[in-house]
C-alpha cells in the first residue's frame, strides 16, 4: 500500500484519487501518524458480504416456527434508555 503525508495530497489530490482507482489503496499520514485511506470505489452491482448470506438449517428451522421477530424492536428500547438518561 502506498503512503503519502498530507502535504502531498493536497498538492496533488486528483492525481492521488486516479492512482488509488488504478492500483488499490493509499494511506494518507499526518506527522507519521495514519489518519486516512484513499480506498478505490468497487465495482457497481457487487453484492455486500451479509447480504449474500444464506441462513444456517438450525436458523431456518426455528424461523419456520413462528418464533421469531415477535420481540419489541431494539430501536424502541435505545430510544427509551436514551430517554430515561436526560
Amino acid at each position: 500500500m502506498k503512503t503519502i503525508t498530507i502535504r502531498e495530497l493536497h498538492a496533488k489530490t486528483g492525481e492521488w484519487v486516479r492512482e488509488a482507482a488504478l492500483h488499490g489503496q493509499i494511506l494518507v499520514t499526518d506527522n507519521g501518524r495514519a489518519v486516512a485511506r484513499i480506498v478505490p470505489e468497487t465495482e457497481e452491482g457487487s453484492v455486500p458480504y451479509f447480504a449474500a448470506r444464506k441462513p444456517s438449517a438450525a436458523f431456518a428451522r426455528l424461523d419456520a416456527t413462528g418464533k421469531t421477530g415477535q420481540g419489541t424492536d431494539v430501536t424502541q428500547l435505545i430510544s427509551d434508555d436514551r430517554e430515561d438518561r436526560i
